[in-house]
């Protein structure tokens, strides 16, 4: 059984979660825009484990070396998106005027690795589009989508790395796993796969 907490955090209204595996009490931060009080507030007295990044953008990891060296958390990101954490330019921080403090992974990750939090498993699944490295992560009947599929939406593809039909495929492989999930997107509101499935005008 797993337990999650979420905050919206930043000028971009990134949504950052807290999953936590209710036996062992062990937690991973879905993404991490910032280490503000709020996003302090959202860890609280967390035994952090992981710092699971759906990709490397800026605003999905602008606090992650902070959170890092505080928490001792490992940094988890997509194998293509990695050298991101390490150049401003790589995660548009600099396109953008944002201070990028650089780091690096402790760990990669590509299709159908599995991160052990406890007794609770989080299957990696590549979703390419929006990013070249973008991931998501299932735990349960849960998806962490990050800026590959929003509520009736889903990730532009106009920043570099980005492509239309890399999405599109990255959509159809979702709408094609068995059964509903709910959906926790790294903007705007949680959803289902049900319900993207039928009203997601870009998973037709």
């Amino acid at each position: 059984m797993i337990n999650i907490k979420s905050a919206c955090l930043g000028e971009f209204g990134n949504n950052c979660y807290l999953l936590t595996d209710a036996e062992s009490g062990k937690s991973a931060l879905i993404d991490c825009t910032d280490a503000s009080e709020e996003m302090l507030a959202l860890i609280g007295d967390a035994n952090l484990e992981y710092i699971l990044l759906t990709h490397g953008h800026f605003d999905h990891i602008g606090g992650v070396k902070e959170i890092s060296d505080n928490f001792g958390a490992k940094i988890v990101i997509g194998k293509q998106d990695a050298d991101m954490l390490t150049s401003g330019k790589l995660s548009l921080a600099a396109f953008c005027g944002e201070h990028h403090d650089t780091c690096h992974a402790h760990i990669t990750v590509s299709e159908g690795d599995v991160i052990s939090l406890g007794s609770t498993e989080i299957k990696v699944m590549e979703t390419p589009g929006h990013t070249k490295g973008g991931v998501c992560y299932i735990a349960d009947q849960v998806i962490f989508t990050g800026d590959t599929l929003f509520f009736c939406s889903c990730g532009r593809t106009d920043f570099p790395g980005g492509s239309f039909s890399e999405i599109k495929n990255s959509l159809q492989r979702l709408a094609a796993l068995n059964g509903d999930y709910r959906v926790y997107p790294g903007h705007d509101r949680a959803t289902t796969l049900a319900f993207e499935r039928q009203n997601n005008p870009y998973m037709s």
